[in-house]
């Protein structure tokens, strides 16, 4: 699929440290759309991923998705309906748990500005990170496919690093 069938509102669903925020920078930089970090909504600024109070959380989701062009990277289940209300476009990154595993720890120990970072904030490895990485996220894994196959939205699944990698070289896509 041509990256333009996507349209100007593309979200990018998939596990933690599987490249979504990476990705959506590069598609915003081709595409000339905003890059909307979930992560950066839903925690605050300059702490060790403190998340913010709910609703605050889905007011800043809400104007964000009231814009026109964007390309939006992470999951956030309780505001997917109006954000696919408003997508005209999915993408998919389906990597499996022991690349996610590392590229948390590469992101971690050696990645100090890393795309959808925090403003401010620490990353350090932590349990509960890696819990959430190896026992919540395979689980997620089957709720994610099946929005997926469930959207009539134009949409690309991509299933390994090499296809995401593949995806890059096909789009035009700089990192």
């Amino acid at each position: 699929m041509q990256l333009a069938a996507l349209g100007q509102r593309i979200c990018i669903l998939g596990p933690s440290n599987s490249g979504k925020s990476t990705l959506a920078c590069a598609i915003a930089r081709k595409l000339d759309l905003t890059a909307v970090h979930l992560d950066r909504l839903y925690h605050r600024p300059g702490t060790d991923w403190e998340p913010r109070p709910t609703d605050e959380f889905v007011a800043l989701h809400d104007a964000a998705i009231a814009g026109d062009r964007w390309v939006m990277d992470g999951n956030y289940s309780i505001c997917m309906p109006q954000r696919f209300a408003r997508a005209t476009g999915l993408i998919l990154l389906d990597i499996s748990t022991p690349a996610s595993l590392l590229r948390y720890f590469r992101r971690t120990w050696f990645e100090r500005d890393r795309l959808g970072g925090l403003d401010g904030g620490r990353d350090s490895v932590k349990w509960g990170m890696i819990h959430h990485i190896a026992a919540v996220t395979p689980r997620n894994r089957n709720r994610n496919l099946a929005r997926f196959d469930q959207t009539d939205l134009p949409k690309v699944r991509l299933s390994s690093i090499r296809a995401i990698k593949e995806c890059y070289r096909q789009w035009d896509l700089e990192r």
